[in-house]
């Protein structure tokens, strides 16, 4: 488990991620956030890390899911 700072950052990148996909959109937010979770165990806690690699995810993500 993650401690509330890093949860925090983590959903806050996520919602920054993905403030242009639909709320509906489930399959392209919960890939992002996988990726996210994996680098932060990983110990990636910067906030420009975690949004690369977010921003990663969702451009390889399918475009009917964005």
């Amino acid at each position: 488990m993650f401690d509330s700072e890093t949860t925090a950052l983590l959903r806050a990148v996520l919602n920054e991620v993905c403030e242009n996909v639909s709320k509906y959109e489930n399959g392209a937010r919960a890939l992002v956030a996988s990726k996210l979770l994996e680098a932060a165990t990983r110990g990636e806690t910067s906030s420009d890390d975690l949004k690369r690699i977010g921003q990663s995810a969702l451009c390889a993500a399918p475009s009917t899911w964005r």
